[in-house]
């Protein structure tokens, strides 16, 4: 066994303690834990930690994240989305969630308001410079949809196509506005 001095780290046999020797008396060794608990042990309780330095030594949980820390680069990576690939805009345009009583419309208000709120959502992402818009009309007799359609029809440049089936299935219809409308 290394030479047991005060100072020297050790580890108690068949216990998960370790510490620092702070005093050594005959066969007792007072140790101090990380804790700052001191511990009186018998000699033949403890070993010494062999080449670990007393301020070097890390314990358990401590000893992972030290070593995760130090075994990554220094340099920070910067993210930075891809040109276009920024999360479309969503509009949703069930009436339920454009007018809080819509009991007492009729189909004629009801597809008004829609169209109404989409022309509104539409111009805003033109002037704002949002390159993908995708409206949520849900599946029904195909009248918002093709209205939707003849909307984006009458802009100039604008190219509409079938959103991402995974996420919104048969229901909904992503707009691309071009970079030369958006500088109009």
């Amino acid at each position: 066994m290394k030479s047991l001095k005060v100072g020297v780290r050790i580890s108690v046999l068949d216990e998960d303690i370790s510490g620092i020797v702070k005093a050594i008396d005959g066969q007792s060794v007072v140790i101090e834990t990380k804790d700052g608990f001191e511990m009186t042990f018998n000699r033949n309780e403890i070993v010494v930690d062999q080449g670990i330095p007393k301020d070097k030594y890390l314990e358990g949980i401590d000893y992972v994240i030290h070593s995760e820390i130090n075994s990554k680069s220094k340099r920070k990576e910067i993210l930075r989305p891809k040109k276009g690939a920024l999360p479309p805009m969503e509009v949703d345009l069930h009436i339920e969630q454009l007018v809080n009583n819509h009991k007492s419309l009729s189909s004629y208000q009801i597809l008004n308001i829609q169209m109404d709120g989409a022309k509104h959502k539409l111009e805003f992402a033109i002037r704002k410079k949002i390159q993908r818009i995708v409206f949520i009309h849900g599946i029904g007799e195909g009248v918002l949809r093709a209205e939707l359609e003849f909307l984006i029809g009458r802009y100039e440049g604008l190219k509409c196509y079938d959103a991402d089936y995974q996420k919104y299935g048969r229901g909904a219809l992503e707009v691309y506005i071009p970079q030369s409308i958006m500088g109009v």
